[in-house]
């Protein structure tokens, strides 16, 4: 019998992205070629002053990419990534200087040039240069610990920065003053704009580097975005002011906020910056605990009364419940799904008692919506159930719908534990209660769940000290 000899696998999908990349860098070049031309064919390069629309065009510009600071520091916050955490900074430091130098627009706050609003767009773009390389940097298996510490202290570092350069640029303190006006294409002016453009080139080489691994429209729209801004760090040192070049700059600032805030708007909703996530952050084994909990009897009740009613009633409920779970001790809402709420604790790695916190939480949601029951007898009670073990945290779907959750049978035990438990108790999995100190319990015997083919030990939540804030 002849031995079966295996081709070696092709990757047919490369070189169509090596060519859509060529494409897209060629089209790119376009702008920078056309400002290029301007300034060396001078005669064409026509001077057209109008403050009107300088104000604005840099005005949207600074206010579509603070939008775009903002959801991006939303969406770090939530899933601790700290590639879109610095991300949010280049958009956030960019945002802020250009609104500064928005105040540069004569006879809007001042009448006469003032240098700090002036020179803010280069120095606001290159200090964006430096996040965005940062942000490519950032090692794909997860940040160091000391740069997840340090994430909230250079946000507000920014905005401090921010605050001082108006001031002193308000006061006119040298060298921000208004006899410090900056020359076009002079050394420093030069020199200044090639640190720039070495920062956006090392954050772009790295981001087409994902990009040919992990074609995807965010990344492909964060690639162009980058790249203008560094085609108008270099215009910005070299055009003369209210030229048509000089014009040019400021609509490659605009036209690089239009096409992120696009496409992250064209992502769905849930995830939009998904794409940009850690490798560790989009998938990765986490020990974590899951808390499940729902309403024995939701299904007669809701029979039984308008839906108006049990509108108001789930409202009221997941009012005291959700605080109860996330400010208080750490819990990420998964989803709610009508009734049942799941809860996730320690997905980002960062509460070691994560055990103990959800169980602090299920205890919290109990006594919470259980003053709410005290006060309305025929609505039905909350029942929990709490699982602890190893999970994939990972995101699921596509552009119809898209989530990042948590799977595996540490989830599903945990949602059949909370059918064990009775209304207003709490049924905890054996690996939930071992770690428990001082925690009071009783079984439930092994129990053999739906769907599952092995037992699992339940016991049933009779105590667990005070509950205290985590």
């Amino acid at each position: 019998m002849r031995p079966t000899v295996r081709s070696p696998r092709v990757d047919t999908t490369a070189q169509p992205r090596r060519a859509a990349a060529a494409r897209a860098g060629a089209l790119l070049a376009l702008p920078v070629l056309g400002i290029g031309l301007l300034l060396v064919v001078p005669s064409i390069d026509g001077r057209w002053s109008h403050d009107p629309s300088h104000l604005w065009v840099v005005l949207a510009a600074a206010v579509l990419t603070g939008a775009l600071a903002y959801a991006t520091g939303v969406a770090a916050e939530r899933r601790s990534d700290a590639r879109v955490a610095l991300v949010s900074l280049a958009f956030l430091t960019c945002s802020g200087f250009l609104g500064l130098h928005a105040l540069a627009t004569p006879r809007v706050l001042l009448d006469g040039p003032n240098a700090g609003f002036i020179i803010a767009t280069p120095v606001g773009l290159t200090l964006a240069g430096a996040f965005a390389a940062a942000s490519a940097l950032v090692p794909d298996s997860g940040p160091p610990a000391w740069l997840s510490r340090a994430m909230p202290r250079l946000r507000w570092g920014v905005l401090g920065l921010l605050a001082a350069w108006a001031a002193a640029s308000l006061a006119e303190v040298p060298p921000l003053g208004i006899s410090d006006l900056p020359s076009r294409g002079s050394p420093a002016a030069v020199a200044f704009a090639t640190a720039g453009l070495g920062l956006y080139a090392l954050a772009l080489v790295r981001y087409v580097a994902l990009f040919l691994r992990r074609p995807t429209g965010m990344l492909l729209g964060l690639i162009i975005g980058l790249a203008l801004l560094a085609e108008a760090t270099l215009a910005t040192a070299l055009a003369p002011e209210w030229h048509a070049s000089w014009w040019g700059w400021h609509l490659l600032i605009l036209a690089a906020s239009v096409i992120v805030a696009a496409t992250a708007h064209a992502q769905w909703h849930e995830e939009r910056f998904g794409d940009l996530y850690l490798a560790s952050t989009a998938e990765g084994a986490r020990d974590l605990t899951v808390l499940f909990a729902d309403l024995q009897g939701f299904t007669r009740f809701s029979e039984a009364n308008p839906p108006a009613e049990v509108s108001r009633m789930l409202n009221r409920y997941l009012a005291a419940a959700v605080p109860a779970v996330v400010r208080r001790h750490g819990g990420d809402v998964d989803r709610i799904m009508g009734d049942a709420v799941m809860v996730t604790f320690n997905r980002a790695g960062d509460r070691p008692d994560h055990a103990a916190d959800a169980v602090r939480a299920a205890v919290a949601l109990q006594e919470e919506t259980g003053r709410i029951a005290a006060e309305n007898p025929e609505w039905p009670r909350f029942r929990v159930g709490v699982n602890t073990g190893t999970a994939l945290v990972c995101l699921l779907g596509a552009a119809g719908g898209r989530t990042h959750t948590v799977i595996g049978d540490t989830v599903n035990v945990a949602a059949r534990l909370e059918g064990l438990a009775p209304a207003g108790g709490i049924a905890l999995g054996a690996e939930t209660a071992r770690r428990l100190a001082g925690a009071r319990t009783e079984p439930l015997g092994e129990v053999a769940l739906k769907g599952r083919d092995a037992t699992v030990e339940a016991l049933l939540l009779v105590g667990f000290g005070p509950v205290s804030p985590a």
